[in-house]
């Protein structure tokens, strides 16, 4: 979906059209999720529902293209994301998680699935493995698909440093990857 489509579907959700919000959250959700995950790990999902509370909450008020979507939901991701950081080093979870995640169906057979989802996965776990301001910036221009500018606006930074973090954190990722194909 281009930007000029989503921007239509949120429009129309502001409204109070639910079908558009549907739209909206299939479109952003698992690049959201993405993203969070990159940040934040396992705990992701639970911070994108408190994502979408606030967007919801706040989405009457917004005002802006597709692309000027993605990077509020972005930044409130990201704020979210850091308040769970925050108060996570301050009281430490003591109980363990449930690793199992339900996934939605797809008409993807069960092998494609199987090789997405590793895929992803590895390419998260490598992007960890960055400097948080590649890998921010990585997430933010891949992930979502947000430009330098909207990306720069998420991370309170200048388009050229999120544009110079995001080239480095590829070129290392690709170094690594160089790499381990050569093993």
């Amino acid at each position: 979906m281009d930007d000029g489509e989503l921007g239509d579907a949120v429009d129309r959700a502001r409204s109070g059209d639910r079908t558009a919000f549907g739209i909206v959250y299939r479109e952003v959700h698992p690049m959201l999720l993405g993203y969070l995950r990159g940040l934040i790990g396992d705990e992701a999902d639970d911070i994108a529902s408190e994502t979408w509370h606030d967007v919801v909450r706040d989405l009457r008020g917004f005002r802006g293209d597709g692309q000027a979507f993605r990077g509020w939901a972005a930044t409130i991701a990201r704020h979210r994301a850091l308040d769970h950081l925050r108060r996570i080093s301050v009281r430490p979870r003591t109980t363990s998680l449930d690793d199992r995640t339900d996934e939605p169906a797809t008409s993807q057979g069960s092998e494609g699935v199987a090789l997405e989802n590793l895929s992803t996965e590895r390419a998260l776990s490598l992007i960890a493995e960055l400097p948080q301001d590649q890998a921010e910036a990585v997430l933010l221009r891949v992930v979502l698909g947000l430009n330098g500018p909207m990306a720069a606006d998420v991370l309170g930074k200048r388009p050229g440093a999120v544009r110079t973090a995001c080239h480095r954190g590829l070129k290392r990722l690709s170094e690594r990857l160089s790499g381990s194909e050569e093993k």
